[in-house]
């Protein structure tokens, strides 16, 4: 049965938690919004902008009002599990930014509590939602290229990105390019492939290395070869250690899907769409979370490659728009959409993590793998 209203809680404050409060209160549905962050500072903007109803610093205490019936997880990529693990002990429909835990033991705690729940969860996987990868999804299942036998995907960041990231937590041993990151074009490439026969993968063999950004912790990228259930194969590379002065605010990806009959050449570098100036671009031109400070000025910009939209004087564009309001009608209505499942993120999780595996001990691994083996060297 359709509901009339709903009543939203965010937790987190940050870039991804702002975008959806403000979405939130566009949404001629909503009937209460509450805000939750440590940050009393981003906290308390955040509530002011928004107009919400209720802003507090205990997301115990946010998930637990009667006026509650949905939440988005927005909080930094390591502190996502109790969180929803309290939101789901309250029954109330989830929007989790990806992933649902670091560890691969404790995504797989998440998800069994979610299933067991019967909650409604969805992961931010924000990919699914642009039109090009959405035509190019359909054109594949129709048939248009024939069966697929080759995937190419190239990704590239800006390293603006990673050290962002990095220098909020100590916990770093898991936040890699493809855990953080490179999970997205990850995501979009299996959603492309998703329920054609033989398209899943079982074997992965990666390499990693880490001249750039290896001071903060992590790796600069990995390059990894997929092979498919039916000895398809696919190429997925990332590298996030680009220059802080790159075009680029954040990403540019490519897709190649090469079929027995055609193929189809996807590009999402934003170079159709460049800002050249003698003046430095603002830092909210790029990648600038709260308490961060871009390293370098940038006087060239590919407009559009901040993969969740923009904030203009019209209010926020791009498919984060999309994304969230289509999650808010579903919320409203109840039927099915095109989001990520928790099953599709906890996946994702293990994969991206078994990159990070066979780079680290040469060798290939099976796939889907056991989240306890990924621990265990």
């Amino acid at each position: 049965m359709a509901q009339q209203s709903f009543g939203l809680a965010v937790i987190g404050c940050g870039t991804i938690g702002r975008v959806r409060a403000q979405l939130a209160r566009e949404h001629p549905s909503l009937g209460w919004l509450g805000v939750c962050d440590i940050n009393e500072q981003a906290r308390d903007r955040l509530a002011a902008d928004v107009s919400a109803d209720y802003a507090t610093t205990s997301f115990r205490e946010l998930v637990a009002r009667p006026e509650v019936d949905a939440v988005v997880v927005a909080t930094d990529e390591n502190w996502h599990v109790d969180p929803i693990l309290a939101s789901v002990e309250h029954g109330h429909q989830l929007f989790i930014e990806k992933p649902l835990a670091t560890d691969p033991v404790e995504s797989a705690r998440v998800l069994a509590a979610i299933e067991q729940a019967g909650v409604d969860a969805v992961v931010g996987y924000t990919q699914r939602f642009r039109r090009r990868f959405i035509t190019a999804r359909q054109r594949i299942h129709e048939g248009a290229i024939g069966d697929v036998t080759t995937v190419v995907t190239r990704a590239f960041m800006n390293r603006m990105v990673p050290i962002a990231t990095l220098l909020r937590t100590d916990r770093r041993e898991t936040l890699t390019p493809m855990v953080v990151s490179g999970t997205h074009s990850l995501d979009v490439c299996l959603w492309l492939l998703e329920g054609l026969k033989g398209k899943e993968p079982r074997e992965v063999y990666a390499r990693s290395h880490d001249k750039v950004l290896g001071e903060y912790g992590t790796m600069d990228g990995t390059l990894a070869i997929f092979t498919l259930a039916d000895g398809s194969l696919w190429s997925m590379n990332i590298s996030w250690a680009l220059p802080a002065t790159w075009p680029g605010a954040v990403y540019g990806l490519e897709i190649g899907i090469v079929g027995s009959t055609g193929v189809i050449d996807i590009e999402d570098t934003h170079r159709d769409l460049v800002l050249a100036s003698e003046q430095p671009q603002s830092a909210s031109a790029g990648y600038a979370p709260n308490g961060y400070e871009t390293p370098r000025p940038r006087y060239v910009d590919f407009l559009g490659s901040k993969p969740n939209g923009d904030d203009t004087a019209l209010g926020f564009w791009g498919p984060m728009r999309e994304e969230t309001m289509t999650w808010f009608n579903r919320l409203l209505t109840g039927q099915r959409t095109h989001h990520a499942t928790a099953a599709d993120g906890h996946r994702n999780l293990l994969i991206t993590m078994a990159m990070d595996k066979s780079a680290r001990t040469g060798r290939p691994v099976e796939l889907v793998p056991e989240p306890a083996s990924l621990l265990a060297d």
